[in-house]
């Protein structure tokens, strides 16, 4: 037995370690200490951590603050970790306290541990290589994980925009392709005025055009990092060498044009930057519920319900009533928009809750927050494969809800006023009669401009001017 364990020691006593384990006694305790979620740190995290240590590494080489050597090893290490090598090892949770200082241990430990057994020694030794000496050199808990954080949003933002775009375009081409359908507008669930399907659709993928800008727009806020600050902002146990360098080489190693933050205070003890793209988030959440319950509404029935539309019959909708089909799709993205709604709650609280010059709460900002976003990327995914891609336009339907409302009576307004034409609404819901037929029977206007009033497709689109109004603007 006491050979697959080795003892290791930290500031607050020791611990039994597996032997073959790449992570040591601080991860460890802190695995102890914070059984919360059950989920280990994001594996973006960890790669972002891990090119951290190694941009890190290679800036106190290049100015003799790193033995060449030793900086070698933790390269090849961080380098394995980024490639996925490793990811059992770190083994604290999503949730931790100390503000993300176990997540940062635990890199530091699995980086050194291999480090160490490249350069010829044995795992938890320290020898060679040591977890805070080298590993974690000119850097802090508190610049590395706000850091990372900021990297892996950049790193997750991506699969979401690229889903948002290609829903986008489906909506898009559904729009196009219902251009021609008339279909009644609805406010406040009641009948309002005819429309034409694809304009539903078309405000569906402008909604969605709108989410891509504001998302697009907020990454430039995760650009600007606080590495270099340390502890709280000045930069202590930092050489001015590291200090100038640091975000010029991990800009190398990220792919991303990072920028260090000009108040180190503030960027180190605010997390608002977090709270700005959570808030988009939670909007573009919004949206894709609004439009899924919408087309639950559409598709609703089939047979007793609006109809307008058919989503695609994705499952059998009950273990009691044959061929009932529901709308599944919708309904799971808007419940991953409830989760980002509470999410977007969570952060806001944990960012206000940050006190004096370090916000403590950052792990569970991390985890709300990149929740949020990969579970948004699904939500969006499924909706357009599963969803809109497949939805049917039922044109008989339509056509039938528009002759059988009296929404078309506003189009009269202009011309017996609203008064009678309030009236002959409530006639034609009473009776059954048709409000042509009724405006006929009154001989309230003549047939030709009766006709072209009543049009259903002039009225789905703003009049537009005439020619001797488009030479007086």
């Amino acid at each position: 037995m006491n050979k697959k364990i080795r003892t290791e020691s930290d500031s607050v006593g020791t611990l039994e370690v597996p032997s073959e384990a790449y992570y040591g006694v601080q991860s460890l305790r802190g695995y102890h200490n914070f059984r919360i979620t059950g989920r280990a740190i994001h594996k973006d995290l960890i790669f972002n951590i891990a090119k951290i240590k190694k941009a890190a590494s290679l800036v106190n080489a290049r100015y003799g603050f790193l033995d060449k050597k030793i900086s070698e090893a933790i390269i090849v290490a961080c380098d394995e970790i980024i490639r996925g090598e490793f990811t059992d090892e770190f083994i604290v949770d999503a949730i931790e306290g100390g503000a993300g200082t176990s997540a940062n241990m635990n890199a530091n430990e699995v980086i050194a541990n291999r480090a160490e057994e490249l350069l010829g020694g044995k795992k938890g030794e320290y020898k060679l290589c040591h977890p805070n000496d080298h590993v974690n050199m000119a850097q802090s808990t508190n610049d590395v994980i706000p850091t990372a954080a900021h990297l892996t949003v950049l790193d997750l933002m991506k699969p979401l925009l690229s889903a948002l775009e290609e829903l986008a375009q489906a909506l898009g081409e559904k729009s196009e392709e219902f251009d021609q359908i008339l279909k009644m507008g609805r406010t406040q669930l009641q009948d309002a005025v005819p429309m034409r399907l694809g304009q539903s659709f078309r405000a569906f993928a402008s909604a969605v055009s709108r989410d891509i800008k504001r998302l697009t727009d907020i990454q430039s806020q995760m650009l600007t990092i606080n590495l270099g600050a340390t502890a709280i902002g000045t930069a202590l146990n930092v050489e001015p060498e590291y200090f100038h360098n640091i975000t010029k080489q991990l800009s190398l190693i990220s792919g991303y044009e990072l920028v260090q933050a000009t108040d180190l205070f503030d960027a180190t003890q605010n997390a608002d930057c977090f709270v700005a793209v959570s808030g988009i988030l939670k909007a573009c959440a919004v949206n894709l519920s609004k439009m899924s319950n919408d087309l639950r509404l559409l598709s609703s029935g089939p047979r007793t319900g609006i109809g307008e539309i058919t989503l695609p019959p994705m499952q059998n909708g009950s273990s009691i009533m044959p061929g009932k089909i529901n709308p599944v799709i919708p309904e799971v993205v808007s419940q991953v928009a409830f989760l980002v709604i509470g999410h977007d709650v969570t952060i806001a609280m944990a960012a206000e809750a940050g006190q004096m010059e370090l916000n403590a709460f950052e792990p569970v900002i991390c985890n709300a927050l990149f929740e949020s976003i990969t579970t948004l990327t699904g939500a969006v995914k499924t909706l357009t494969e599963n969803c809109i891609r497949g939805i049917v336009a039922n044109f008989g339907r339509c056509a039938q809800l528009v002759e059988a409302s009296v929404g078309v009576v506003t189009a009269l307004c202009p011309y017996i006023g609203y008064k009678k034409s309030a009236a002959i609404a409530r006639e034609a819901l009473e009776t059954g009669v048709k409000v042509r037929d009724i405006v006929r029977r009154e001989k309230l206007m003549d047939d030709e401009i009766l006709d072209k009033a009543l049009d259903p497709y002039a009225m789905t689109e703003p009049r537009t001017l005439s020619e001797n109004n488009k030479k007086t603007i």
